[in-house]
This record gives structure tokens, C-alpha cells and sequence, in this order.
């Protein structure tokens, strides 16, 4: 069934320009969708389609002087993702527990949970309500899941691993492993692993994505904050501190002991060094290392990174090296000859 735009825009708190009557019963990209389909438009290179697009009504940041209807908000894209959770259902398994699935009798699970084939589940652990666990998930001992979360297909989570509400982990992702710490003697040419005996930590509204390795804490935690977005393939170490709000993007490797705080951005590939800083409100380009602590917020670049103008300066500079080096020989040529 199809929701109208007017149910829409007062779920979203968006104004409307045109026929708030329409039924919306599907979402697409602005030059696919078809009679019936809501899209969204936040890129200036798309606004074109706005004049073809056979999509029923577009969620816009400011108002077109075009036929489409439209529902005008301050934040578009955000707009647009309230109503894909409106109009599209995520299709989650109803509640059971698979007969195949090893859990221990001190563990104790919440109402409406769904585990699957092969789960397996250690001593003392704390199921919440409406978690889902899917098959082949491994659960260590004194884990605690909190309300509402999901753990996809072949997630492992070691031992003492606190997870919070509403969190989603994907698949292939491990949790809690040890960290990388060993203590190399010179003098018996030997080297001795740490034992790493800390936890992790995970906030509540956290996601993780495909493949990544969150380590535990040597002897203090793991921490990652509530909200805190997660992409594929990272690394996050022992003992580092994630904040509040932060997307770390694919790829970053986070080196241990760091501290990282709130609304921080780690864009693709991103390095970060062990034990420094990373204040808030911070923006780190892709590819960019992180070698020293960085305090001040705002946007950074490069390697070793730099603030962003400064970066941006240079890589010009340097793309016109060979430029400037025929010039600087010219001039000594010319200069020789005069000589």
C-alpha cells in the first residue's frame, strides 16, 4: 500500500510544493524512477533530471520552479533515508531459536530473539530483547548484546564483549580478538606475547560493517562510541577510544591507544599512529596518515597530514614541480650566458 505525501511530509517535517494527495508506493534514483516513486535530490550535477525524471515527487533543499511536486527540507538526503525505513522493510527472520544452536544454561536470553542454525553462545552471557543472531555466529563467554541488535551470518565475538542496543554487526566481522602486543627481549633474542586481558566496548545505534577487527583492550577497553558508524575492512586496535558519531571509513587502520572524539571522520584508507589524539569535530581525507596529534577541528589532508589549504597548496606546487624546474633552468642558462 502506498503512503501520500502529505503522511510523508509530516512524518519527515518537510513543506510541500505541489499535490500532497499522491501515493507513493516505491523510492529510485532520481533518473530511474517511474510513476508512483518518490526520489531525492542533494548533487547540483543531477538537477537536469528534474525537468525528466517520471518519478511522482522529489525531496529537494530548496524550492524548483518545476512541475514535479516537491517536499522542501532543510536536510534532503537525511529526509529521503527516514522515508526508505518508512517505505521499505528490512526482511528480518522471525522469532526462534534454532534447535542446531549451543547455548550455555547460564546464559540468559530476552523475549522475541531470533537465533539461527549453529550459533554458538558461551557462559554468563546476556541476551536483550528482539536480538537477532544469525547463523554461524559465535558468542564467548560474559558477552552482553543489548535490545534490538542484529548480528549478521559469521560474525565471531570473543570473550567479555559488551555490545549496546540497536547495534548492527555485518558478516565476517571479529571482536574482541587479542591485540597486537608482544614484548621483544634482545638479550634472549625472544619475543613474549602481552596477554591482552581488556574488553571491548560498543555503544548504543553503532554499525559495523563486512570484515572488520575491532581488538580488545591489553588491560583497559576497547571503546567505541555511541552512533558511531564503522565501514568494511578496519582495523581498530587495543585500547583505542572511538567517540561519539564517527564514520570510519574502509580500509582505516587505527593503530592502539589512540584517542579519538566526537564527530570525527576517517575518510578511506586513512592511517593513525598509537597513542595520540584526535579532538573532535575532525575531518581526515583518504589515504591521509595521521603521525601526531591533532587537536584543533576542521579538515585535514596528506601524509604526514596537514591542514587542508596547506595541503591542497602543496600538491598544486608539487604537480608543477617539473614546470618550474625547466624554468629555474632557463633562468640559469640564461644567466650563465650573460656571465
Amino acid at each position: 500500500m502506498g503512503v501520500s505525501i502529505k503522511e510523508i511530509a509530516k512524518i519527515i517535517g518537510c513543506t510541500i510544493k505541489g499535490d500532497p494527495d499522491i501515493e507513493i508506493e516505491g523510492v529510485n534514483e532520481i533518473q530511474k524512477a517511474r510513476e508512483g516513486e518518490l526520489t531525492f535530490l542533494t548533487n547540483p550535477k543531477y538537477e537536469k533530471f528534474l525537468n525528466t525524471t517520471n518519478a511522482s515527487a522529489v525531496i529537494v533543499g530548496k524550492e524548483y520552479d518545476v512541475p514535479i511536486t516537491q517536499l522542501i527540507c532543510e536536510e534532503p538526503y537525511v529526509a529521503f533515508a527516514k522515508v526508505l525505513s518508512i517505505l521499505i522493510k528490512e526482511p528480518l527472520p522471525e522469532p526462534k531459536i534454532s534447535k542446531t544452536a549451543t547455548i550455555d544454561e547460564t546464559t540468559t536470553i530476552g523475549n522475541n530473539v531470533y537465533i539461527g542454525d549453529h550459533v554458538s553462545i558461551g557462559k554468563h552471557c546476556k541476551i536483550g530483547d528482539n536480538v537477532k543472531i544469525y547463523p554461524g555466529v559465535v558468542i564467548g563467554d560474559r558477552c552482553e548484546i543489548g535490545d534490538n541488535s542484529i548480528i549478521f551470518a559469521n560474525v565471531s565475538i570473543y570473550h567479555d564483549v559488551k555490545i549496546g542496543k540497536n547495534v548492527r554487526i555485518h558478516s565476517g566481522t571479529v571482536i574482541g580478538s587479542d591485540g597486537f602486543g608482544y614484548a621483544f627481549s634482545k638479550k634472549e633474542m625472544k619475543i613474549y606475547k602481552v596477554p591482552q586481558v581488556g574488553r571491548v566496548i560498543i555503544g548504543n545505534d553503532v554499525e559495523i560493517g563486512a570484515n572488520t577487527t575491532i581488538d580488545r583492550g591489553t588491560i583497559g577497553d576497547t571503546v567505541i562510541g555511541d552512533g558511531t558508524k564503522i565501514d568494511n575492512l578496519v582495523q581498530i586496535a587495543h585500547n583505542d577510544k572511538i567517540g561519539r558519531n564517527c564514520f570510519i571509513v574502509s580500509q582505516v587502520g587505527i593503530s592502539g591507544s589512540t584517542e579519538i572524539g566526537d564527530n570525527v571522520t576517517l575518510a578511506g584508507q586513512v592511517g593513525v599512529a598509537g597513542h595520540i589524539k584526535i579532538g573532535s569535530n575532525i575531518t581526515v581525507g583518504a589515504k591521509s596518515g595521521v603521525t601526531k596529534s591533532i587537536t584543533k577541528p576542521g579538515i585535514y589532508a596528506g601524509f604526514p597530514v596537514k591542514d587542508f589549504r596547506t595541503w591542497r597548496k602543496t600538491e598544486a606546487l608539487i604537480n608543477r614541480l617539473p614546470e618550474i624546474y625547466e624554468k629555474i633552468k632557463s633562468l640559469l642558462s640564461i644567466k650563465e650566458k650573460k656571465g
